[in-house]
């Protein structure tokens, strides 16, 4: 429960992008001091060293509020890059598409450029460098932002390229291939990894799709 009479700030609250950076509370004489004494209020919650996410109307004043991570990563990802060039995909999008139903400390974003994972007390963020204007994607609300997600498709074929990333065991992966195969339409499946030339990881996915002993 938030607390009587704890706000968030006007020009905080009119935000799309619920985790800011100090750069961008320019309406602040000095920035860093006001984010720093907000978080010590419970209106934001340092979520990384000069990342902010602003707390729901629901918590305000509550220290405790854990945000979800995958909305962190989005927002993180937007802050720097903007929300056109980045997207939630590989584990992060399967949990989206409710084919990893257990939460996983580790949220997978593609990013413009190439940039180190972060960790976090929330869990580690992994940026992956990838065109998004290549990818198939679809609009994602988070309790954060508004962005994009790979969509079921593309996520079967990210998992089989790369199925060690974001964490997850052979077995993980497969079982999650398998779920979001069942929802698949299999003519795009095959024309994305056609258009991304990736006849490897669409062997992978269907090998993966049809071992119903994997």
């Amino acid at each position: 429960m938030g607390r009587i009479g704890v706000t968030v700030p006007p020009a905080l609250a009119r935000r799309s992008n619920r985790v800011l950076r100090p750069r961008d509370a320019v309406v602040y004489a000095h920035p860093r001091a006001e984010l720093a004494r907000l978080a010590k209020a419970g209106v934001l919650r340092q979520v990384h060293t000069g990342y902010y996410a602003i707390a729901p109307l629901d918590r305000l004043g509550d220290t405790t509020w854990r945000p979800d991570l995958a909305a962190v990563a989005l927002g993180i990802a937007q802050a720097d890059y903007g929300p056109a060039t980045v997207a939630l995909m590989g584990t992060s999008a399967a949990r989206h598409h409710g084919a990893i139903p257990r939460a996983i400390a580790v949220a997978v974003v593609a990013v413009p450029k190439q940039r180190p994972e972060l960790r976090t007390d929330l869990g580690r963020l992994v940026f992956v460098k990838r065109n998004t204007d290549k990818l198939d994607l679809e609009r994602v609300d988070t309790e954060l932002t508004t962005g994009w997600v790979t969509t079921v498709e593309q996520t079967i074929l990210d998992l089989a390229a790369r199925p060690a990333l974001g964490g997850l065991t052979p077995g993980d992966t497969a079982e999650a291939v398998r779920a979001l195969g069942r929802r698949a339409d299999p003519d795009l499946l095959g024309q994305l990894a056609a258009e991304q030339h990736r006849p490897a990881a669409l062997r992978m996915a269907l090998a993966l799709m049809t071992d119903t002993d994997a």
